[in-house]
């Protein structure tokens, strides 16, 4: 990690990108914004602690305040290592225990650029059936959404999920400024761009992912978890996505083990029930 940029200059990107001035961020850390502005103009160089005091009240990533602190000339303080990291062991094992448990509904664990570390056997939904090059690690769970060989063309509401997740993905890369995320949005724009979406139907309670599977149409929502209080880079950047049937026929489908007729066995390495199979491969920076 090096520090390629002055730390000020880094500071008020995020204040920017916080939509935050000098006074409010001041106010808010509870400092003279005299001393916010020397600090961005390189006049002070910040001790650790108060680069860590501001990293918090602009919600700073933790990479990202490790990248800070180098630039100030300290010792970045989060550790980064891959999930399979012995001392990871019983955060891996919850991850596990929840896909586990949350079995016969599809659940997978991804990092922060949507690449895919974890998924339980129900995951096949999604990589069935899909290109093979796709499957090679790290699998990215928004480019297999969207991308045309992916399982994009097995979506019935295509139009409707990208609506969604485009703009999800733009806020993430407006959010945290990551070079790879908003490459990554720019490859999935030129599969195709987020048409105006039509109003919610009255009886969904959250957006549907409708799609094909085995004959059937499967129809989900979904909700994401992520570690409250982690103070290791890893942990931080990763969610657990769960996928909850959306209706009784799903439901259904799913409890009898609904498969595809055609296996894809670059799948199945991803999606055997024990042990779960992770990917660390692959980072997003």
């Amino acid at each position: 990690m090096s520090a390629d940029r002055p730390v000020g200059e880094l500071l008020r990107e995020w204040r920017h990108r916080r939509q935050l001035s000098q006074l409010d961020l001041a106010i808010q850390a509870g400092i003279s914004s005299r001393h916010v502005s020397f600090v961005e103009t390189g006049r002070t160089i910040p001790s650790r602690p108060m680069v860590l005091h501001l990293a918090e009240h602009l919600q700073v990533p933790l990479r990202e305040r490790n990248r800070l602190l180098v630039a100030a000339g300290h010792a970045p303080v989060f550790r980064t290592r891959p999930l399979d990291d012995p001392d990871l062991t019983a955060a891996r094992e919850a991850l596990q225990q929840i896909l586990r448990g949350h079995e016969p509904n599809p659940a997978l664990v991804v990092d922060h650029c949507w690449n895919l570390l974890l998924a339980n056997s129900a995951a096949d939904v999604f990589l069935d059936g899909v290109a093979p090059e796709l499957l090679e690690p790290p699998v990215n769970m928004m480019r297999l959404g969207l991308h045309p060989d992916g399982f994009a063309s097995r979506l019935l509401n295509l139009e409707q999920v990208r609506g969604f997740l485009l703009p999800r993905l733009a806020r993430q890369v407006q959010r945290t400024g990551n070079p790879q995320l908003s490459d990554l949005y720019a490859e999935l724009v030129s599969y195709g761009a987020p048409h105006t979406v039509e109003p919610p139907d009255p009886a969904d309670i959250a957006l549907p992912i409708r799609i094909r599977h085995g004959g059937a149409e499967l129809s989900f929502f979904n909700t994401i978890t992520t570690f409250g209080a982690a103070f290791d880079v890893t942990l931080e950047e990763i969610a657990v996505e769960a996928y909850f049937p959306a209706n009784r026929a799903t439901a259904l489908a799913l409890r009898a083990g609904t498969r595809s007729t055609t296996p894809n066995p670059a799948a199945t390495e991803y999606c055997s029930t024990f042990p779960i199979t992770a990917r660390t491969g692959g980072s997003c920076s």
